[in-house]
This record gives structure tokens, C-alpha cells and sequence, in this order.
């Protein structure tokens, strides 16, 4: 298991310019915008504004702080999200822009190149959970509490990534909340 310290999260600017995102992890490492397999990042959303489209990659976004946002695709499609919401799969290159409910938010954002990796986000809160993952990784997210994984503390806004095949022992406090992201190679 390898631990990532919110300390040690890259900042970066979005790939449109309107906001900076904290990169929590990369495939590969390093990776330009233009050429990942897959990425993990928090985002702060202090405005409305047009998502980055991002060719090819399919996209997870889960609100993790504020009143929540509204993505209004260029189709007609519009979603509401906050912090009560499944994380909410969708195609990072439709056009959307993002409506702010009532004020800033963070929100997490798995994405994975289409066709060659794909992922899932689950959101866990307090108590004792087991979770698995057959192939690829597990990256588990903790948002709020101290977790106990495997017998490793992962402390609030620490990640972990765990090669699969996986059966990961998860345990926290009554107020901890974690999100559960499993990516696999196609």
C-alpha cells in the first residue's frame, strides 16, 4: 500500500485557466493533462463557468464540500449535485458548464482515458467496511475522520493506492467519510 499525504498533493491550474485543482495521483506519473491513462484530483469551483473538456476520457465527480453545483450540458441535460449525491459518471468531453447552488465548492474527479482504463467511485461513511477490488488498483480517498485500513492509519485527507487483487479492511469514527476508487486497465 502506498500512502499519499495531503501535503505532498501537486497544485495546478485547471486545464481551461479558471481555477486550480490539487492532483492527488497520475498514471503514469507525471503525466501531462493531454496524456494520462487515468487521474485523481480535488478541485475548488469558486465560480460558474464552463467545464475543460478533455478528449477521450470519461469522468466521475463527486461534491465534497459547499451547497452543491448544476452541470448543464450543451444537450440539454442538466444535473444537480451535492454532498448527499452519488458521484456522477459522464464524458469529459461533452460540453458542461457548472452553476454554483449557493456558493464555492470542492469536489473530487476521477477520470480514465476511454477505451484503456476504467473506473468506478464509491462513497463510503463511518463504521466498519470491506471492500474489494479484483484487478487493477483501489485508491481510497479519506474525506473526513481517521481511517484505519488494512491496519494502516490513512488520517483525513491522506490517500492510499492498493494493487489488486485487494480485499481492503476499512474502519472509522461515526463522522468519517472516504470514497472508494476503483480503476482497471480495459
Amino acid at each position: 500500500m502506498r500512502i499519499i499525504r495531503a501535503a505532498d498533493c501537486k497544485v495546478m491550474p485547471w486545464k481551461n485557466g479558471g481555477g486550480t485543482t490539487t492532483e492527488i495521483a497520475v498514471s503514469p506519473e507525471g503525466a501531462p493533462l493531454s496524456q494520462f491513462d487515468w487521474r485523481i484530483s480535488m478541485a475548488h469551483v469558486g465560480a460558474d463557468g464552463p467545464f475543460s473538456s478533455f478528449p477521450g476520457i470519461d469522468r466521475t465527480l463527486s461534491v465534497l464540500t459547499g451547497n452543491g453545483i448544476r452541470l448543464a450540458f450543451g444537450d440539454g441535460e442538466t444535473v444537480s449535485l451535492d454532498r448527499t449525491t452519488a458521484p456522477f459518471f459522464f464524458a469529459a468531453d461533452r460540453a458542461v458548464d457548472g452553476v454554483l447552488v449557493d456558493g464555492a465548492i470542492d469536489d473530487l474527479n476521477v477520470m480514465s482515458r476511454r477505451g484503456a482504463w476504467s473506473h468506478s467511485v464509491e462513497r463510503l461513511t463511518g463504521g466498519a467496511h470491506e471492500i474489494a477490488a479484483e484487478r487493477g488498483l483501489l485508491v481510497l480517498v479519506a474525506r473526513r475522520g481517521d481511517w484505519l485500513v488494512n491496519g494502516t492509519t490513512l488520517a483525513a485527507g491522506d490517500s492510499a493506492v492498493l494493487e489488486a487483487p485487494i480485499t481492503a479492511k476499512l474502519a472509522t469514527g461515526d463522522g468519517g467519510e472516504l470514497f472508494a476508487i476503483r480503476l482497471q486497465p480495459v
